[in-house]
């Protein structure tokens, strides 16, 4: 292998020079031209990884109907992106907020401002899965686009030597991340807009592989039934009216008679689980 040789595969992938110069000069249109040129890339890197995605869902799921839960374990933009994804899953599919949690290094902090050095520490995220009583049923998936962040390879690795099932969502390949867990989900997206600025193109890539393995997760343990969120939780008026019409079209009954079933046991799912054992009694 040649200098250059060694030099190229030294290299972070995410940390490569943009493909694109003198920005400070392009007019606003070619700025937003470009970004959503280097964006269109990034469904098609996913797809690449879908194999890779598949094998980890299937893991995930046979634990889950055990009584596993998900940890993701990030710093920065990856953190922001594996809280919010943690946040979102209960609302939706109507389920505990402590069966997708969300460790950001730094803490809650964290998530509206840096925290000087905290990715830096190999041992804390460790230290915080066990507080949370993490066993073998687990998943802990770590996201680092990089994936050289200690805070995520330390909690990665411990959780391995532990006999958990551990993954990884990053965009560079034969990462130190890569190496250190099990399933490794590699979307290579290749250099950003701005060089290194990885809340660009692989933030993009991490938001949508988690909605894929968090909607396909709760899909498979029967939290939609046909395409309808019948377990989402009812926060708002949206979700109320969403919740009617779902029974509207499912039941043909009148729409202030779906209201009514639906605010008295709380959920789409309940709702017709009641209507059609009323009409097995009666029958």
């Amino acid at each position: 292998m040649t200098g250059s040789d060694k030099t190229k595969k030294s290299l972070s992938i995410t940390e490569s020079s943009s493909n694109f110069d003198n920005l400070e000069f392009m007019s606003v249109n070619e700025l937003l031209t470009n970004i959503n040129r280097e964006d269109t890339g990034v469904p098609i890197a996913v797809k690449a990884a879908i194999p890779q995605i598949e094998r980890l869902v299937e893991g995930i799921v046979t634990r889950m109907m055990k009584g596993g839960r998900i940890f993701y374990l990030g710093a920065g933009t990856s953190g922001r992106l594996g809280v919010l994804d943690a946040s979102e899953v209960p609302p939706t599919f109507g389920v505990s907020g402590n069966l997708v949690i969300g460790l950001i290094a730094g803490g809650e902090t964290a998530l509206r401002k840096s925290v000087e050095a905290a990715e830096d520490d190999p041992e804390k995220a460790w230290q915080e899965l066990e507080i949370l009583n993490i066993n073998e049923n687990d998943t802990v998936i770590g996201i680092a686009a990089s994936g050289t962040t200690p805070y995520v390879i330390g909690g990665v690795r411990k959780a391995r030597e532990k006999g958990i099932l551990t993954a990884c969502i990053s965009c560079n390949p034969e990462s130190p991340l890569a190496e250190a867990c099990e399933y490794p989900v590699i979307v290579v997206v290749g250099p950003e807009f701005v060089t290194g600025s990885t809340r660009l193109k692989a933030g993009t890539a991490q938001k949508l592989v988690l909605n894929m393995i968090t909607t396909t997760v709760m899909i498979k343990l029967g939290r939609v039934k046909g395409n309808k969120m019948v377990n989402m939780q009812l926060t708002n008026k949206k979700l109320i009216e969403r919740g009617t019409r779902m029974i509207v079209d499912e039941l043909n009954i009148q729409r202030d008679a779906a209201r009514i079933l639906l605010l008295q046991h709380g959920s789409v799912k309940k709702a017709l689980e009641f209507y059609r054992e009323q009409l097995r009694n009666k029958g």
